[in-house]
């Protein structure tokens, strides 16, 4: 995707890593800044999944093809069953092929119908993607209007671009060399992370406030 330079350096110095801290993990954590934190939260896009008014939101970096993204399901979905003060926001990344950029675009494109959510958990939890008549299929067994869908893919075009792009460059921003990238809380996570490792993580981000 093309990359606005003087966009890209901005986000970089509000994202930034600023702080290694130790880890509660075997994996180090760093800690963004409170501004990078502002920023990501801002009108992401799409609705946050679990509490309405969290007091720990966890964002997602995430590829619908990407492995290692389906095997974070269950945790999330965990954390978010358990604990009614998390918030998950999903930023889709697509980085894994044209595939990728469909299924994301779709997933957006669902928005327009209150499916983004549902477009979301069918592709997540699905197998690997291989053609785009495949997600339309997987979202339309998630009551996704597929006709509607397509209308909306087209209409928003440049909507879902731009929130591809921005996606994009936060990610890049943040040094995420692949998916999933996690920030809990200030807390950035680049890769996968177990259910006690997240709730380690999210009192470690409720103890800071």
């Amino acid at each position: 995707m093309a990359r606005n330079s003087f966009v890209f350096r901005t986000l970089f110095a509000v994202l930034g890593c600023v702080l290694l801290l130790g880890a509660a993990t075997a994996q180090d954590t760093a800690i963004i800044t409170v501004e990078g934190q502002k920023h990501m939260l801002a009108n992401p896009g799409t609705p946050p999944a679990g509490a309405a008014r969290p007091d720990v939101t966890i964002v997602e970096y995430f590829d619908y093809n990407c492995p290692y993204c389906k095997k974070l399901v269950p945790a999330l979905q965990a954390i978010l069953g358990q604990d009614p003060r998390v918030a998950v926001v999903y930023k889709d990344w697509p980085i894994l092929g044209p595939v990728s950029v469909y299924a994301a675009s779709s997933a957006l494109a669902a928005g327009w119908q209150g499916k983004y959510l549902a477009a979301h958990d069918a592709l997540i939890s699905g197998p690997r993607l291989a053609q785009n008549d495949q997600v339309d299929s997987i979202l339309q067994r998630a009551g996704v209007n597929v006709d509607t869908l397509k209308k909306d893919r087209v209409t928003h075009a440049k909507e879902i671009a731009a929130l591809l792009q921005r996606n994009d460059e936060e990610a890049h921003a943040l040094a995420l060399e692949g998916t999933p990238g996690l920030v809990i809380g200030r807390q950035l996570v680049p890769g996968i992370a177990d259910v006690n490792s997240l709730k380690q993580l999210v009192a470690n981000s409720r103890q800071a406030k």
